[in-house]
């Protein structure tokens, strides 16, 4: 007898529908399972095996074939043990509802207890744009396939709880989504703006980065605040609107990195891989490609502290997507694309030993020595960042003061209002693509960003003393939008300019 049923596999952050075809025919015992299975979707024949019997049903004495179609899509991961089990109970009758219009997909235990799988969004948003009505999922992953919305989600607890529901003995209620989307901060921070003392010139940079999601790299000494900063930095970022959190989410479902118990994430991600990385784990790849560390901080932060110690190839990786916010992963089989519209933060010391043109204490770097490490960060990479920050050493009245400057949630409030501003404008002129003023290219510049007499003047002086290239004339466009932004105008002027011209790296430092 033939039973089909249907599951899905996750290629790259898209869901494709797979059928399952289940043929018991006579023969001796035997099992036989294609369709381009890995390693996991062979041996589910054995876990499926126990879990029927161990569920109370019995396993077929025949031959059986177990087709996994189309078959030029390699089948990967456990999700398809459920639909699996389900097929060979169809085939042999003990199920008796009509399963076309039903998607089913999770990893069984041996003793039949359905478990979590990873990629539930993309699968339950495919679902619902392919015409199916009722999606069968685990237990935990119900939530998340319900942030969907507009399919019947139903959580199953084991494969006899499924068989019982699908034969009318005992209905399984279907999971409403209930979670409201309330983008809330949590009521404290690790660090506030108000707890660090001094490195006012700092505080106002990182605001204007936020405010307009720029890159920024810090270059100081030792102890001089700005991996503080950096971990400050999640304070003062905007809160995520809804169409934001689902594009997040989608991704960490795909990486199995969603929290426990949390089906949406509320908050922008902040990640801050250790130089010691691997180039696939922070561009993303293997051998069936997966999202890594940069799209991992897709619509948040990537931070990167001691700059120069990361590996040629992962640096020089990161010019591609920090151009066009996305990043492709190219493999015999095909080229899978993953979003990338991250906001890198970096940071670094100016020598091997921390101290080049420090004031107080001698640096014990040789000037060859200065260079070869400065040149770890290609010239390419560094035009690609918007804000150059020298930070030096926070003196001792500022350490010891009593003073506290602005908190996080005042500097937050401009930050908001001045992405209100862009989102706004960009919406008003038909670019709905275009979400931040970081993310403007040529066309957008022309429109938004036009110049008075006085600022082509001193752009044109700029251009010529500092050498700047395209790439960055554009970079300072959008920086004085995004400082027109949080003063509240609606033009770039010359004093926009200036301000965004003082972030330049100087000709003399590297």
């Amino acid at each position: 007898m033939l039973a089909q049923i249907h599951s899905c596999a996750v290629v790259g952050l898209e869901a494709q529908p797979i059928r399952v075809e289940v043929d018991i025919a006579r023969g001796l015992e035997r099992v036989t399972l294609v369709g381009l299975p890995d390693v996991a979707v062979r041996e589910s024949s054995e876990r499926v095996r126990a879990a029927i019997v161990n569920s109370g049903y019995p396993f077929p004495d025949h031959r059986m074939t177990i087709n996994l179609a189309p078959a030029d899509i390699r089948k990967e991961g456990s999700a398809y043990d459920l639909p699996i089990a389900l097929g060979i109970l169809a085939a042999m009758g003990q199920v008796s509802s009509a399963l076309d219009d039903v998607l089913v997909l999770g990893e069984l235990s041996l003793d039949g207890q359905v478990r979590h799988v990873n990629g539930v969004l993309p699968i339950a948003s495919m679902a619902h744009k392919a015409g199916f009505c009722r999606l069968f999922v685990p237990a935990q992953d119900a939530a998340e396939a319900a942030l969907v919305g507009e399919i019947e989600v139903y959580p199953v607890d084991s494969l006899g709880h499924l068989v019982d529901h699908l034969s009318g003995r005992q209905p399984i209620l279907r999971h409403t989504h209930t979670l409201p989307f309330n983008p809330a901060l949590p009521p404290a921070w690790p660090v506030d703006f108000q707890d660090i003392k001094g490195q006012e010139h700092a505080k106002r940079a990182l605001e204007i980065a936020c405010a307009g999601c720029h890159n920024v790299l810090m270059v100081g000494v030792p102890g001089s605040g700005k991996t503080l900063l950096a971990r400050a930095l999640p304070s003062i970022l905007p809160r995520l609107t809804l169409a934001e959190a689902l594009e997040i989410t989608r991704i960490y479902s795909v990486a199995d990195a969603l929290p426990a118990g949390e089906p949406l994430l509320k908050m922008r991600p902040f990640r801050a891989p250790h130089h010691t990385i691997s180039h696939a784990g922070l561009v993303g790849g293997g051998r069936s490609p997966r999202p890594g560390e940069i799209s991992l901080a897709h619509r948040g932060v990537l931070f990167l502290d001691e700059l120069p110690e990361f590996s040629t190839r992962c640096l020089e990786t990161l010019r591609q997507p920090l151009e066009d916010k996305i990043v492709t992963i190219s493999r015999a089989s095909g080229s899978l694309t993953f979003p990338a519209a991250f906001q890198a933060i970096a940071a670094m010391n100016p020598c091997p030993c921390g101290y080049y043109g420090d004031d107080t204490q001698s640096c014990t770097c040789s000037l060859s020595a200065v260079q070869r490490y400065q040149q770890r960060i290609s010239g390419p990479l560094l035009d690609r960042i918007d804000i150059h920050l020298a930070m030096g050493r926070v003196p001792f009245q500022k350490l010891a003061g009593v003073e506290s400057g602005e908190d996080s949630a005042t500097v937050r409030t401009r930050v908001e209002a001045a992405r209100q501003v862009q989102a706004e404008r960009f919406q008003q002129w038909g670019r709905p693509h275009v979400l931040v003023n970081g993310d403007m290219g040529p066309a957008e510049l022309q429109v938004f960003c036009p110049l008075d007499n006085a600022g082509r003047e001193l752009l044109r002086a700029a251009m010529r003393q500092l050498n700047l290239t395209g790439r960055a004339y554009h970079r300072l466009l959008k920086l004085g939008r995004t400082i027109a932004d949080l003063a509240g105008e609606s033009q770039v002027l010359v004093q926009h300019l200036a301000e965004a011209l003082q972030y330049r790296p100087r000709p003399a430092s590297w």
